[in-house]
């Protein structure tokens, strides 16, 4: 098969390893040719880490990188089965791009936008054969997380959607299926981590550090704000905006001054130096909050997410079991929020947001009318 990539960032580079080391050639293409051959240089070192743990052998490290050529034209891609393109997440910059790119492909190849929050339809309609576009997201880094969210464009056909899933399976990724819906489900469901965990910090309830340790110690891998420094908010930022305008200015995915603030400053987290916290970071303090506090904190950020899982649910976004995957295997979460929402209790899930509802009146905590159907679900059940 042959693949060719547009973008060679870290995302792109990414989804190019991954083909090259599934099997398939790999033709990427950078406006800055200075940029592939710097991609390179991170794929081989790349490769190198795998090599040096075991996964990979020297020689299959030479053939991975032998399977990834550098192009200086688009019209290189002529013959190529499926195009995936990894840009800025500008929908201008993209339409354009297909619209070119269609007249130098053959018929049968599938093209592929990696837009983690901009409308797939969209992107399609610039295109004179719209039913083989489509939606395929990898997550950072894409050489090693095994999600990748599935997007058909109202206008993609089902052969399309078959080939695209079957393609992305057989280089060892697990698929999900999301509607074309603003952030999908990944970048849909995490806003609140971010956005309830701002929150709380701008009240004055807690701090950030506390705030993240009241999250490690429910089995998460990354606070909220160790998690939004290590994305970047150039990235995450933005997304959160993306996702606010996309749901018409909806409250609950409206952002905060405080990150936009931090974006402004160049405070872009890990990869700057600076975020919420300094870098490299402190070792960490010794916390000590009490057992109520902590668990409001969490009862907050965590009675959000299952809502927002459900309301995923509710609005047809995509299956049950695809959610729970897209949590744990795109956001890292220690398990499944349906399955959290069973544990805690979704009537105590319900009643914690209509707590909440009643303190600050806003939109943002109304509960979810799929809440409601999973606690009747689970009362019958028993």
């Amino acid at each position: 098969m042959l693949v060719g990539i547009i973008g060679s960032g870290a995302m792109g580079a990414g989804i190019a390893q991954t083909a090259a080391m599934a099997g398939c050639e790999v033709k990427l293409f950078d406006v800055n040719s200075q940029a592939c051959h710097h991609a390179l240089l991170n794929i081989g070192e790349s490769l190198a880490k795998f090599g040096k743990k075991g996964l990979i052998r020297p020689s299959d490290q030479v053939s991975v990188l032998g399977r990834i050529y550098v192009c200086e034209q688009l019209d290189s891609f002529s013959e190529c089965n499926l195009v995936i393109e990894a840009v800025a997440e500008d929908i201008s910059i993209k339409k354009q791009l297909f619209a070119k790119l269609e007249s130098i492909v053959n018929v049968e190849c599938i093209l592929a936008t990696n837009t983690s929050s901009l409308s797939v339809t969209s992107i399609a309609s610039s295109l004179n054969f719209p039913h083989r576009f489509i939606g395929i997201h990898f997550f950072n880094p894409a050489v090693l997380m095994k999600l990748v969210e599935v997007i058909p464009a109202v206008q993609t056909d089902d052969i399309t959607v078959l080939k695209a899933v079957s393609t992305v399976e057989s280089w060892g990724k697990q698929v999900v299926k999301a509607k074309d819906t603003p952030g999908f489900i990944v970048n849909k469901v995490a806003r609140p981590f971010y956005s309830e965990a701002i929150r709380i910090l701008e009240e004055g309830i807690a701090d950030i550090h506390e705030i993240d340790v009241v999250m490690n110690e429910q089995g998460f891998k990354m606070g909220p704000f160790t998690l939004m420094d290590f994305i970047g908010h150039d990235v995450n930022y933005k997304v959160t905006e993306s996702v606010w305008r996309s749901y018409f200015y909806e409250n609950k995915y409206r952002p905060s001054f405080t990150q936009l603030r931090l974006l402004e400053a160049g405070y872009l987290g890990r990869k700057s130096g600076k975020g919420f916290y300094s870098y490299p970071k402190d070792v960490d303090k010794n916390t000590i909050m009490p057992s109520e506090k902590a668990n409001d904190i969490f009862m907050r950020i965590i009675s959000m997410l299952i809502n927002e899982a459900a309301d995923t649910l509710y609005y047809n976004v995509c299956g049950e079991n695809d959610v729970e995957l897209a949590v744990c295997l795109g956001l890292n979460f220690p398990k499944g929020l349906i399955a959290w929402g069973e544990e805690l209790g979704f009537t105590n899930v319900a009643d914690h947001l209509d707590h909440l509802y009643g303190l600050y009146h806003e939109e943002r905590y109304r509960v979810s009318p799929f809440l409601h159907v999973l606690a009747k679900r689970k009362a019958t059940i028993k």
